[in-house]
């Protein structure tokens, strides 16, 4: 097995011990206690606000530079005016991953005429993931300020997207910013954290792989999507043939459910 393996190997198990940690500690208080028990997993709200940008843009792909080695990127479409308001993307990666995980996204966003933002989490996954809101909440909140300052947003088309763990901090961290995004993506979530306050009825997309051996599709099926439809929310599902992945077709599916399908205008003969 070779050395980055086992470096892997090593950074999973040290994740997995931070997270079954707190469960334990969850475990033995609710076993001593007789009363119900509130969980704290921090303050869910984002200050970000949209507002008219105060700063010119830079046209494709710029990376944020304030996130240090974890940092994140902003692309930009060549089509974009400031007189014209723009859907935005906000992307989550899954666990172990990074921003790197959407540049293949660049594309749809030239396609589609939207404003792409992913970030990195400020650890191998998110801090909701590891316990509690904290410190990839404030990341991303100053990177919507980034974006909010510089491009015209079309305030009616904001999406948070996700995969994997990412999907499951779109989901739960969405729901309690609902004044801000429009729209939520989750591609293969595993579980739904619902904190108060929760704001705004945002539409949502969820699509999840039948075979999914890392995430089983019975969370989303049996758990999540009835969540969300029992408590008035807009559900889009989605159930695919195959595993923990976001397919091509299950992607472009999604953002045309996000901001319509691509318009292929003919060259006049």
């Amino acid at each position: 097995m070779s050395k980055a393996i086992i470096g892997k190997l090593k950074e999973l198990y040290l994740l997995s011990f931070k997270f079954l940690s707190k469960i334990l500690v969850i475990f033995i208080i609710i076993s001593c206690n007789t009363q119900p028990v509130e969980i704290d997993y921090g303050d869910p709200r984002l200050t970000a606000y949209h507002h008219t940008p105060i700063f010119g843009p830079t046209i494709g792909l710029t990376e944020l530079g304030f996130g240090g080695d974890r940092d994140g990127f902003l692309y930009i479409p060549e089509s974009y005016s400031p007189d014209k308001a723009m859907p935005l993307l906000v992307a989550l990666h899954g666990a172990g991953g990074n921003s790197n995980y959407w540049k293949n996204y660049q594309y749809r966003a030239e396609e589609r005429d939207m404003i792409l933002l992913a970030i990195d989490s400020r650890d191998r996954t998110w801090d909701l993931i590891l316990g509690e809101y904290e410190n990839d909440l404030q990341f991303l909140d100053k990177a919507l300020k980034y974006v909010f300052n510089r491009c015209n947003i079309n305030s009616e088309h904001i999406a948070l997207c996700g995969f994997s763990d990412g999907a499951t901090y779109a989901l739960s961290l969405g729901i309690s910013n609902g004044d801000i995004f429009s729209h939520l993506i989750g591609f293969s979530p595993g579980y739904l954290v619902s904190i108060d306050p929760v704001i705004g009825k945002p539409d949502i997309y969820i699509s999840h792989g039948k075979n999914d051996s890392v995430l089983p599709v019975q969370g989303s099926r049996n758990d999540i999507v009835p969540t969300f439809i029992n408590n008035g929310y807009d559900v889009t599902y989605n159930e695919f043939d195959g595993g923990h992945s976001v397919p091509t077709s299950i992607s472009e599916t999604a953002l045309d459910w996000f901001i319509g399908p691509v318009v292929i205008v003919s060259e006049p003969q």
